[in-house]
């Protein structure tokens, strides 16, 4: 009797779960993305001037 080949299985459940983990890195990268401009945005139509954002020294 041969042995039933699970190697396959396992695969394409790992293939699945990093190419799962690679989209919801990407979304989470583009939504904070899209808030910081939506933000600067914001500032801007409101009429400001100083909409730079000032980070602190470390």
């Amino acid at each position: 009797m041969s042995e039933p080949e699970g190697g396959d299985n396992r695969r394409g459940a790992i293939a699945g779960l990093i190419i799962a983990a690679a989209l919801l890195a990407v979304g989470v990268w583009l939504a904070r993305d899209l808030s910081t401009a939506s933000k600067m945005q914001d500032c801007v139509m409101s009429g400001r001037t100083n909409c730079n954002v000032i980070e602190p020294a470390r």
